[in-house]
C-alpha cells in the first residue's frame, strides 16, 4: 500500500500547483515555476498568505502556473514593484512573490525596480531572464550582452543591465543569480528566499527557445552551460528542522537567517564572502568581463531592516483596521490645526 507524500502543513505537492502553462514547451520559465512549487511545498508555505504579483510579458503569466490558492495580481508593464509595496504595506503578514521578466524589469520598469531595492522591501523579486522580449518576436532587452546575435543575425551593439550588480549597488538584502536548468542551486535560493526578510531580487538566465536560444546567444542553453561560474554548493535547513548538517569549517559559511533557519555556502572554487557587498560587485564585473556569468548567492546582509518594518507600523495589517483607528477624531485635527497656527 503506497502512502502518499505530504509536507508538515499535510499537503501534498499537487496544492501548490496552478494551471497548466500555455509557455512553449522547454521554456526555462517552466523549469522556474515547478522549483517555486517544489520550494514552496518543501517549506511548507501556506499558499493563501502568498500574493503572487507579476507585469506584462511571457515571464508575468508563470504565477498562474504554481499556488493557485494563493491571492493574485496582473498588473501593467513594469508596475509589479508598486503594486507590491501597497500591498505589503496593507498587510505585512503576507508573503509577497514577484515574478517579472528582463523587459519588463529593465526598460519600461526600471525606475520602479531601482526604488524597490533601495527600499528594501519584504518580497520576492523573480527576474525570468532569457534576453529578448518573447511575446513581440524576440527583439533585444536590456539584459541582452553586447555582441549577442539574434536569431534574425542582427548583432546587439549596447551593453546590458545587470540588475545583480544594481540591485546590490542600491541595497537589496539578499541577491541571487541562478540558471533554470540548475534545479539543485535554483532550489536551495528560492528556499532560502523564503526565509528571508526584505528584498530577495533572484536573476534567472532563463533560454527562450522559441527566439534566444541559438548559436550566438548569450541566453541560450548551450552557453548557460558553458559558461556558468558556479559560487559553490548552496544548502539551506529550514528552522523548522533540526540542523545537523556538516562540513569542514574552513570551505564553508554558514548564515543565520532573521527565522532561525540556516544557509550554508561550501566554498568550491574559491574563498567567498556573500556578506561582502564590494567583493559582489567585483566578482560580478571580473567574470562579466571574461564573457561569463557568476551563479550562487551573491550578496546576503540577513539582518538588515525591512521597508515595512522601518515605517513603524502597528503590527495589525492596515487593510484589517477599523475607520476610528486610521481617522483622527475632531479633537486630534484641532489640536494639530492650532499647532500650525
Amino acid at each position: 500500500m503506497s502512502t502518499v507524500k505530504t509536507n508538515r502543513l499535510g499537503l501534498e505537492i499537487a496544492a501548490y500547483r496552478g494551471s497548466k502553462t500555455t509557455l512553449c514547451a522547454g521554456c526555462g520559465h517552466n523549469a522556474i515555476t515547478e522549483r517555486i512549487i517544489d520550494a514552496c511545498y518543501e517549506m511548507g508555505v501556506d499558499a493563501k498568505k502568498v500574493v503572487k504579483l507579476s507585469g506584462i510579458g511571457c515571464s508575468s503569466k508563470s504565477p498562474a502556473y504554481f499556488l493557485n490558492q494563493s491571492h493574485g495580481f496582473n498588473s501593467v508593464h513594469g508596475r509589479m514593484p508598486s503594486v507590491a509595496t501597497g500591498a505589503m504595506l496593507a498587510n505585512g503578514s503576507m508573503l509577497a512573490l514577484g515574478v517579472s521578466g528582463d523587459g519588463d524589469t529593465g526598460a519600461i520598469g526600471i525606475g520602479q525596480f531601482v526604488h524597490t531595492m533601495r527600499r528594501n522591501l519584504p518580497l520576492i523579486y523573480v527576474i525570468e531572464d532569457n534576453g529578448c522580449y518573447g511575446l513581440t518576436k524576440g527583439q533585444f532587452s536590456p539584459t541582452a550582452d553586447l555582441g549577442s546575435k539574434a536569431k534574425n543575425g542582427v548583432v546587439n551593439d549596447l551593453p546590458p543591465i545587470d540588475t545583480c550588480a544594481l540591485a546590490i549597488e542600491l541595497g537589496a538584502s539578499f541577491v541571487a543569480r541562478s540558471f533554470s536548468g540548475d534545479k539543485k542551486q535554483l532550489l536551495s535560493i528560492l528556499k532560502a528566499a523564503l526565509s528571508h526578510r526584505g528584498t530577495c531580487m533572484i536573476d534567472v538566465i532563463s533560454p527562450c527557445v522559441t527566439f534566444n536560444d541559438h548559436e550566438g546567444s548569450t541566453k541560450s542553453y548551450a552557453y548557460a552551460k558553458e559558461h556558468d561560474e558556479a559560487l559553490g554548493e548552496v544548502t539551506f535547513v529550514p528552522f523548522f528542522e533540526d540542523i545537523t548538517v556538516e562540513y569542514d569549517p574552513g570551505s564553508t559559511t554558514q548564515v543565520k537567517m532573521h527565522d532561525g533557519s540556516h544557509l550554508f555556502l561550501k566554498k568550491i572554487a574559491e574563498d567567498y564572502d556573500p556578506s561582502d557587498k564590494l567583493a559582489a560587485m567585483r566578482l560580478i564585473h571580473e567574470t562579466t568581463r571574461r564573457g561569463e556569468f557568476p551563479t550562487g548567492i551573491l550578496y546576503l546582509e540577513p539582518d538588515k531592516e525591512d521597508f515595512v518594518s522601518s515605517l513603524n507600523m502597528v503590527p495589525e495589517p492596515l487593510a484589517f483596521l477599523p475607520t476610528e483607528r486610521t481617522r483622527p477624531s475632531k479633537a486630534v485635527l484641532n489640536e494639530l490645526m492650532e499647532g500650525l497656527k
